[in-house]
């Protein structure tokens, strides 16, 4: 007991030593993983014996249900509807494209099977969410015409069709099946995994919005268990257990929750250790030994698969909506392989179906070769494809728009008849813990002192502490379309719902802190605050004003 604690702390605090080391080798971190697991396996330097298969099944499926809800959780929905038919498409039609394409080339070139060559085009036929999120994310590769939205929204639903088609295969390999058992089987992955999934995350907003947990952290623990339900209620009747629990994930990211900054850091780090879990595990099922045997045929495959299937496929499906062939380009390499396709290998090699080929070592040889050099040359070649969008931001969490620091700043100009106009600062009553901690005049900065005099057209940065109250704030965006009936309206005249106050305006680059008389345009973003109290408060509400 003692040696398994001991070596399991050694390989995560491994983990998390060479995640820190791959930024700076620029190597794809979850290809980190993978080789410690190959380095600690029972064919690598430590030897550990693990051939188990079936246990690695269970253990990675339990993880991809956390990658899975975690993928959803953080997509912002607002920002995935405009390219909501693309993602789509990419995800259905493009993972049948790219299953049949592959197939059809094992079958034909490398003279397998056809069903067994089917069932590799099945199991390596979607693209990973993992590595999608993981490469995005710690590379912060903000891309132009919500590429990024597009790639991790078809990453994180492809998942449950490429695990329909491999069920397929295999199914046919085992006996002869009618269309209309496929047919069924269709069905009720898909319609199964939908209702569940929708009817688990209403379930869950209900309560966490009115029910009170008594211990902090119970909320966490009580999406963590409904996750985990989301994906054993369809299983168990047949649905996509996969599709549902990504459902769940993004219905409940892009709704306001009470404590939800906690809730995206718990999920950061879960999603973290099951990455870290899922990789090194498979990295240790594997044998280095039995991979240059491998080698061609994966070979063959992977190339085959980066510059012809996945591109087709791409092409096919984003044409007809115009994408322009750079965002096209960049799709097609960012089709990454991982640790889904390996788990679906593993379902494939624990099946009572008969395989001529090595299928594990082979598709493991295909997850290695994308995430080495696509996922290394990722942020490569999105910059030559000039998608680097230097005012979007991948890492911002739906609606997260609160910081890890202990002061909040805010920026005030000084007008010609301002009260602070012309007085030195000593001279100002600020508020209780306000300090002037900096001030911006004709382009240049000035650090100030108390002697310091404030002039007309001056930008002052006032700080002061975060607020914290047993209140919770919550911020949520409301988009203003160009044919909305709200454009041209000033501030007072906005009244969506009752209980919210529009307190900032996004116009372009523009922060606006508007009052009654603003004038809203078309594209601007407003966003609103409410309260809800989850507690009962002890002391009387205070409302501070602050006159300046």
């Amino acid at each position: 007991m003692a040696l398994t604690l001991l070596v399991t702390s050694v390989v995560i605090i491994s983990c998390i030593a060479f995640n820190k080391l791959s930024s700076r080798w620029g190597i794809p971190t979850l290809l980190i993983f993978i080789l410690l697991g190959m380095f600690f396996g029972s064919d690598g330097f430590v030897k550990i014996p693990f051939e188990n298969y079936s246990f690695a099944e269970q253990i990675c499926s339990v993880s991809l249900i956390f990658i899975m809800f975690y993928g959803g959780f953080g997509t912002r929905l607002k920002d995935a509807i405009c390219i909501a038919p693309q993602s789509i498409l990419l995800s259905t039609l493009g993972v049948l494209l790219t299953a049949l394409l592959t197939g059809l080339f094992c079958h034909v070139v490398l003279a397998m099977p056809v069903l067994e060559s089917f069932l590799i085009g099945a199991v390596i036929s979607s693209t990973d969410a993992a590595s999608v999120f993981s490469i995005l994310r710690s590379k912060r590769l903000n891309l132009k015409l919500h590429t990024a939205s597009m790639l991790e929204v078809e990453s994180g639903s492809n998942d449950p069709f490429s695990y329909m088609l491999t069920l397929i295969a295999l199914s046919l390999m085992l006996e002869p099946i009618h269309t209309g058992s496929i047919l069924y089987m269709l069905f009720a992955q898909v319609v199964y995994g939908i209702l569940i999934g929708i009817l688990v995350a209403c379930i869950a907003l209900w309560i966490l919005n009115h029910f009170q947990f008594v211990t902090a952290g119970f909320d966490a623990a009580f999406v963590l268990a409904t996750a985990l339900l989301a994906y054993a209620l369809p299983s168990l009747v047949g649905g996509n257990g996969y599709l549902s629990v990504y459902l769940v994930g993004l219905i409940l990211g892009n709704r306001p929750l009470p404590n939800k900054r906690a809730l995206v850091h718990f999920f950061d780090g879960i999603t973290g250790l099951m990455q870290m879990l899922i990789f090194f595990l498979l990295g240790l099922l594997a044998f280095p030994s039995l991979l240059p045997s491998v080698l061609l045929p994966a070979l063959a495959i992977a190339l085959f698969l980066t510059f012809i299937a996945r591109p087709l496929a791409v092409g096919l499906i984003l044409t007809p909506f115009k994408a322009p062939l750079m965002q096209q380009l960049l799709v097609s390499w960012s089709g990454l392989r991982g640790a889904s396709s390996i788990v679906f290998a593993i379902l494939a090699t624990i099946s009572p179906a008969y395989t001529q080929y090595d299928l594990f070592h082979i598709v493991f040889c295909i997850v290695l070769l994308s995430i080495t050099f696509q996922g290394t040359l990722l942020p490569f070649v999105a910059k030559k494809l000039h998608m680097i969008d230097p005012h979007a931001d991948v890492l911002k969490t739906f609606t997260d728009y609160t910081e890890e620091v202990q002061v909040q700043f805010i920026e005030l100009i000084l007008t010609a008849d301002h009260p602070w106009a012309n007085q030195s600062i000593h001279q100002l009553i600020l508020p209780p813990h306000t300090l002037l901690v900096m001030l911006m005049r004709q382009g240049q900065t000035i650090i100030p002192n108390g002697n310091t005099v404030l002039l007309p057209d001056d930008i002052v940065i006032l700080s002061a502490p975060p607020f914290e109250s047993s209140v919770s704030l919550e911020l949520t965006e409301f988009h203003i379309q160009p044919n909305s009936k709200w454009t041209s309206k000033t501030i007072a005249e906005f009244s969506p719902t009752p209980d919210h106050l529009v307190i900032m305006i996004k116009r372009g680059e523009k922060i606006i802190i508007p009052n009654g008389t603003t004038i809203i345009e078309a594209h601007d973003t407003l966003v609103m605050s409410s309260n809800r109290i989850h507690k009962k408060i002890s002391h009387p509400p205070i409302t501070p004003t602050l006159e300046i």
